[in-house]
């Protein structure tokens, strides 16, 4: 197992450094000066111009400001400095993650357990009413988009039924992120359902399960421990690579929500062709993936105890 670690650990460095310089090139074709809108509709002389892109390193070429970003990544842990700002990309970082973590975190809980538990119960009734309901449901949330479902759910439960607040004031209060909570794990979930509904509806028909009941076995044991154990190595290859996406894709909820996190920020960084805070928050979320990923791969071994690393 430790040999297989480190493997991997040793090819994530190549899909890292790629990964990277793709998103390094493609931030840095964006059009616009960044400098220059600095000034906004004020002109500004040349000289000024020159002085900050020198400043910032804008007026060497990309592969150098790459190779300058990475070399202060590994060496200072140094994300660069937001241009108009002057704030190092690390506060502002700081800043940002801790509340997307909690939103991200509270939304991967609510859609590991309720799509889990929905598919679950979907599968040991696969084409009776139950199924029927909960295909239904997920296909609902599948379709309706995020922007559309997060007014629904202000309207709703904020506005008429006044249970929650309409958008966070404080990012640290859990109940105020339940609601952009629920809306960000919604389509997720659905994904989950319906995941594990298939996986669980195959396996209750595989050789093995047949040989536990024949055997007498209790029913919470076949479904908790044999049925299950397979059942959720699909879910959890999905669950481990959607980590990141809940932490990337939460641009639109934290927007309705008024929530400050890293979609807020990637939104704002886009719209002022800030690329260095844009780069440093897209870096770490590549190495969110890249871990969650190794994560999921050493979560084979436990649930299914036939799959060794060697």
């Amino acid at each position: 197992m430790g040999r297989y670690v480190a493997r991997r650990l040793l090819q994530m460095i190549p899909v890292f450094i790629g990964t990277t310089l793709l998103i390094f090139l493609m931030v840095y074709a964006l059009p616009g000066d960044p400098v220059r809108g600095l000034f906004g509709d004020k002109a500004a002389s040349p000289a000024v111009l020159r002085s900050l892109r020198h400043e910032y390193g804008l007026d060497k070429p990309v592969l150098v400001q790459y190779w300058d970003y990475m070399r202060n990544i590994v060496l200072h842990l140094d994300f660069g400095t937001q241009i108009g700002s002057g704030r190092p990309v690390t506060d502002i970082l700081g800043d940002a993650f801790p509340v997307t973590l909690r939103l991200a975190g509270l939304a991967f809980a609510i859609e590991a357990t309720l799509g889990i538990l929905l598919g679950v119960v979907a599968g040991l009734r696969a084409g009776k009413a139950t199924d029927t309901a909960v295909l239904f449901l997920t296909l609902l949330l599948i379709s309706v988009p995020v922007f559309v479902l997060g007014y629904i759910f202000q309207t709703v439960f904020a506005f008429q039924l006044d249970w929650l607040e309409p958008s966070v004031v404080d990012d640290t209060n859990i109940s105020q992120l339940i609601m952009p909570a629920t809306v960000l794990a919604c389509a997720s979930l659905a994904y989950v359902a319906r995941l594990t509904r298939t996986s669980v509806a195959e396996n209750l028909r595989a050789d093995y399960m047949r040989t536990a009941i024949a055997k007498g076995l209790p029913r919470r044991r076949i479904v908790g421990v044999h049925l299950m154990r397979n059942s959720l190595i699909p879910v959890v290859t999905f669950l481990g690579t959607d980590i990141g996406a809940l932490m990337g894709g939460a641009i639109v909820t934290e927007g309705i929500f008024n929530i400050h996190g890293v979609g807020g920020t990637i939104y704002e960084s886009i719209v002022r062709r800030e690329g260095t805070t844009l780069v440093g928050l897209v870096t770490i979320l590549v190495l969110v993936y890249l871990l969650t990923s190794l994560i999921v791969d050493l979560l084979y071994a436990v649930l299914d105890p036939r799959i060794r690393y060697a």
